[in-house]
């Protein structure tokens, strides 16, 4: 499968005519059909209903474009950001990050970053900590911010934070009624609602633990790809979920974010970056981190 044959495809999709299609792409319309029948080959299904009129897409197809029309997006961006590094001779600064490290002061850093680091491009990239691990070793990433522990003698760590955990449940449970923290044994007659599911080790390795260490174990658990997913089964009342202290200004409306007494509820905030990296703009982005985090020390 090759981009040609994804561009070819959207195109039709979106003129919902071969003719049109292939005026837009500006070739012969027989050549455009044949890449249309190699992807269709390729993928072993019938991507249009050619009888209908306009042509409209399969069940295959729509698939298809659903993934097609954000990767060529990806790619065209891509493109766009190594013309403007080739252009203007600026050295990048990539930065990894896993997602729930937004809701807090990260933003702050990187917008902090960009105003003082002027002489690099400086962009983000989202993956999971051990996703920067190998980005680092491979020079694809120059730091990260996330929240695993993890021992590698090639990775140096800062913790910049011990960020609190909160227990986020139905807004009408009888735990978030009383007013008042809660235990972990408290939680465990219910469904925990953990995340992110596909990477492991991940947040939701830290969680179990957090229970397994006071000998403790939920009733049930659901596991589930995203922290916003996890938030919305609580509102509809399917579990309970842990989730840092800065996530709580989501869906105040439906769920309640109550503290936890037990003290192992706490999730570090950390930096990690190639150990003997000594590039100025590091020890920048290391000064304002520290600098900024600092500000939200309990």
């Amino acid at each position: 499968m090759e981009l040609r044959h994804l561009r070819y495809f959207v195109a039709v999709a979106n003129e919902q005519n071969f003719t049109r299609a292939a005026e837009r792409l500006n070739v012969a319309q027989p050549p455009l059909s044949r890449q249309i029948r190699q992807l269709e080959e390729e993928i072993g299904a019938d991507l249009f209903n050619r009888d209908s009129r306009p042509v409209r897409l399969s069940e295959a197809g729509r698939l298809l474009y659903e993934h097609a029309v954000p990767l060529l997006a990806g790619v065209d961006q891509l493109r766009d950001m190594m013309r403007r590094f080739t252009g203007q001779g600026q050295r990048r600064f990539v930065i990894g990050f896993v997602g729930s490290i937004l809701f807090g002061p990260l933003p702050e850093v990187i917008r902090l970053f960009r105003d003082r680091a002027s002489n690099v491009d400086v962009s983000v990239l989202e993956c999971t900590t051990t996703e920067q691990i190998a980005a680092l070793k491979e020079g694809r990433i120059d730091a990260g911010f996330g929240r695993l522990r993890f021992e590698d003698p090639a990775i140096r760590r800062i913790v910049l934070a011990e960020e609190t955990l909160l227990a986020a449940v139905p807004a009408d449970h009888p735990l978030a009624l009383a007013q008042r923290p809660v235990h972990l044994a408290d939680l465990i007659g219910d469904t925990l609602i953990a995340y992110p599911r596909p990477a492991r080790p991940s947040y939701a390795d830290q969680v179990f633990s957090i229970f397994h260490d006071a000998g403790l174990q939920p009733s049930g658990v659901q596991e589930v790809r995203e922290l916003q997913t996890a938030i919305g089964l609580v509102a509809a009342h399917a579990g309970f979920t842990i989730v840092p202290e800065s996530v709580q200004r989501f869906r105040r409306d439906d769920v309640a974010y109550l503290p936890i007494a037990d003290s192992t509820a706490r999730s570090p905030i950390m930096m990690i970056h190639r150990m003997g990296d000594v590039s100025v703009e590091l020890a920048e982005l290391i000064a304002i981190s520290r600098d900024v985090h600092g500000m939200y020390d309990d």
